[in-house]
């Protein structure tokens, strides 16, 4: 059976230019880059390099790139590190309410702390509005974190505007940028961000590598204590082949950008002209124009996830019903509720998101299964049953249970 894909969101395949780039690091030149020694300092020599071609994709200095375990990790960092560093400044953080799960429960560890949390609402297209933002600003902020784009539903959030709201302000401001980094066009310096993470294998690196942009002067307590590490900034000896796997792959990424938007738009746009056409009672999910190239999301009334993710992968099909993150939780999206979905129809909700190897094709193959696949579950869904018959009543009553 052919495996179709459209998880890309969730994780990528690591390319071939990148695993190639990675090998030497495994076996032969496989030093600890801290050691003095030549082995050593060939995984030293990497390591720069690496860190100096990511700067340059995000118009930073290398100075002010660190390397992490991922973005989860980053965004702990960015948000414990500054709010910790800086608590004598105030004690106030603003975030919004569909951030990833690593922005939202590092706050709420903060808010054990003793810090307060802002956590701005949303539009029904997972905007935050600037007005909202800047009046959510007090003597005491010292920090909001926006995510570059939402990992759900794709909606791509006015980073430049919000960024220069907090800094007239003299509010730092983190972006989680972990969908976005290697897709969408990012210059920190052009932006405005105090402080950014990304993620290698969101873009065809490896897993388990990933990086935090601090600008210079942005003060920041150490998440991880021990050896000197990262300028002696986060103990632990450096992943080097990671390391150099996410700077060969974000170099590719970045390289062919605005190319994969345009193809990706178009397979993209094509798929959701054809649900909203062809599947009754769907829903597109997020902006219908400020969303990532590759972002597909609806929701479906009268089902729910599992039952059509199951369905789908017994047909080959790789998809999500929201962010791998929470993939084990019965609970429905966080995001999907802030954006004004009522708890059934936010269940019966699925993400389809396209990578480099995508086509049309398989896009389309994927539409006409759950096509299929959604015809079978209504037909045993109790609610749509009374749907069809009209009992509208009936309805209501089992969507209050």
């Amino acid at each position: 059976m052919k495996q179709i894909y459209l998880d890309n969101a969730s994780t990528t395949p690591v390319r071939p230019e990148v695993l190639e780039a990675m090998m030497p690091y495994f076996a032969e030149d496989f030093g600890n880059p801290s050691s003095l020694y030549p082995a050593g300092q060939r995984a030293s020599d990497a390591v720069a390099a690496a860190r100096a071609t990511l700067a340059g994709l995000i118009g930073a200095k290398p100075s002010e790139v660190y390397f992490t375990s991922g973005g989860s990790e980053a965004d702990n960092w960015a948000i414990k590190g500054f709010a910790r560093a800086n608590a004598g400044k105030g004690r106030h953080l603003i975030t919004s309410a569909i951030e990833h799960h690593a922005v939202l429960h590092a706050c709420e560890a903060l808010e054990r702390e003793g810090f307060e949390v802002t956590y701005l609402p949303v539009d029904g297209d997972g905007l935050v509005d600037p007005a909202a933002f800047e009046a959510a600003i007090r003597p005491d902020t010292i920090l909001a974190s926006v995510m570059f784009a939402n990992n759900e539903i794709g909606t791509i959030e006015p980073i430049a505007e919000l960024a220069a709201i907090a800094r007239a302000h003299g509010v730092a401001f983190h972006t989680d940028a972990v969908q976005a980094f290697g897709h969408e066009d990012i210059d920190v310096r052009e932006l405005g961000i105090d402080l950014l993470s990304a993620s290698a294998h969101k873009l065809n690196g490896p897993k388990g590598v990933g990086m935090l942009y601090a600008r210079k002067g942005v003060k920041l307590a150490n998440l991880i204590d021990g050896g000197q590490q990262e300028r002696g900034r986060r103990a632990t000896t450096e992943n080097v082949p990671g390391i150099v796997g996410f700077a060969k792959a974000a170099e590719l990424a970045c390289a062919e950008a605005a190319g994969e938007r345009e193809r990706q738009t178009a397979i993209r746009d094509h798929a959701i002209a054809r649900v909203l056409a062809e599947i009754p009672h769907a829903r597109l999910n997020g902006s219908a124009t400020r969303r990532l190239s590759n972002n597909v999301n609806f929701s479906f009334e009268f089902i729910e996830g599992e039952g059509m993710l199951l369905q789908l992968a017994a047909r080959g099909i790789c998809v999500s019903s929201g962010s791998a993150c929470t993939s084990g939780s019965l609970d429905p999206s966080h995001v999907l509720l802030a954006i004004g979905l009522p708890h059934e129809i936010a269940h019966g909700s699925l993400r389809l998101t396209l990578g480099r190897d995508t086509t049309r094709e398989d896009v389309d193959f994927a539409i006409d299964c759950l096509k299929q696949t959604l015809g079978n579950l209504r037909m045993m869904s109790p609610l749509y049953e009374d749907y069809q018959q009209g009992r509208v009543e009936s309805i209501i009553e089992k969507m209050a249970a």
